[in-house]
């Protein structure tokens, strides 16, 4: 069920570097979850990967939390030929902010992906054919139940922490509400308590794109539909960034043969979203797109309780947050109502202001500004600060 991976490291020009050789686990749970829906989704399978050791008191384990178009491969690589390292492969390793010789660190893809957890792509058992728009609709509370099981199936009663951005953190949100004895903390970044109507609009757009793509057919296509996919990637890609980092990084340089006027002639950043957006099309399932747009616009830290704050009762462990000045998807003021909220509770809470130009991926590109007091959070939980 468990394996652990292989580490092979070396030191180039000065610069050290890691090479990661991760073996992708999964694990089926037969009787599956019960669903905010009321529905049951069984069978269910977790695609999972680890790095670093768990120690045997158990209690050196961090959960990292995927945002949106995520998977499980945090770092390193698979193989040899793997040219592409783990998503947030900067912070993990020996002597990195996720130090895998002190802890033991989990990523898990979650239920409605498309990349080895069971979701609207995975073939329902019951017909033989793709689950596609028969799948049902899923929420980050949901996600956070199947890891639950995950979790349990290692033998660990209690996470050292959860972390996790955009997505990432609103299930950490949930992992402090939902199971506040299953953790010893939690560090959530560029986060909302819930998405505003500005943030649900631009997904609506997103899913009109697929939607009006003829294609994709009600979700039964055979090929993932390019043009529409590709577009609402492009729409996604816009929310991700600002417009101080879109200055710099593009300007307004336009490319055309016959001058500025050259109707068919492209901006530089017109040529980027064109790009990632393509790209997109060939790694990720466009009603695993949909499904999870879904779950992200649903969500509510108080769905179910009276008010927020009553949500935030069931809170027992230290939570820090970040967030970014830069991000308009979900703005720092968002953060600071969940922190205003806890500290008039009487949780504890710490909070950092970011300031950066990178919008709302800054907690992704510049993972610098906030290592040291995530270090320092760390060592104060597991009670190593002085050690």
């Amino acid at each position: 069920m468990q394996f652990q991976p292989l580490l092979h490291l070396f030191e180039v020009k000065g610069f050290f570097m890691s090479e990661m050789y991760i073996v992708e686990q999964s694990i089926t749970f037969e009787s599956g979850v019960r669903l905010d829906s009321g529905r049951i989704l069984a069978p269910i399978t977790l695609v999972y990967e680890t790095y670093g050791k768990l120690n045997a008191l158990k209690n050196n384990a961090i959960l990292v939390e995927h945002a949106w178009t995520g998977d499980a491969h945090l770092a390193g690589k698979r193989n040899e030929s793997e040219t592409k390292l783990g998503w947030w492969d900067a912070i993990v390793g020996p002597g990195r902010l996720l130090d895998t010789d002190h802890y033991f660190v989990i990523c898990a893809n979650v239920i409605g992906s498309c990349f080895g957890s069971t979701g609207p792509a995975s073939i329902n058992p019951k017909t033989g054919k793709r689950f596609n728009l028969t799948f049902p609709v899923v929420t980050i509370r949901d996600m956070v139940r199947a890891q639950k099981l995950l979790i349990e199936s290692l033998g660990i009663e209690r996470l050292l922490t959860v972390m996790g951005g955009s997505m990432g953190g609103m299930q950490a949100l949930e992992w402090a509400t939902q199971y506040p004895d299953s953790i010893s903390s939690a560090i959530i970044l560029a986060t909302t308590p819930r998405p505003s109507p500005q943030a649900i609009s631009l997904n609506a757009v997103a899913r009109w794109a697929i939607f009006n793509d003829p294609t994709w057919r009600k979700g039964e296509y055979k090929h993932n539909p390019k043009d529409g996919l590709a577009l609402a990637r492009g729409i996604g890609h816009i929310t991700f960034l600002s417009d101080e980092s879109m200055n710099a990084k593009f300007g307004r340089r336009f490319s055309a043969r016959d001058g500025k006027f050259d109707f068919f002639g492209q901006f530089e950043v017109e040529r980027y979203l064109n790009y990632n957006g393509y790209n997109f099309v060939d790694r990720f399932d466009a009603n695993s797109f949909l499904y999870l747009a879904k779950a992200l616009d649903l969500y509510d830290v108080a769905w179910g309780y009276e008010s927020m704050a009553e949500a935030f009762n069931n809170v027992t462990a230290p939570l820090q947050f970040f967030a970014f000045s830069s991000d308009w998807l979900y703005p720092p003021y968002q953060t600071e109502e969940m922190v205003t909220c806890l500290t008039e509770t009487g949780k504890s809470v710490e909070y950092h202001l970011i300031t950066s130009a990178y919008g709302h991926d800054a907690f992704l590109l510049e993972h610098e500004t906030f290592t040291p007091m995530v270090q320092k959070f760390l060592a104060q939980v597991s009670g190593t600060e002085n050690a």
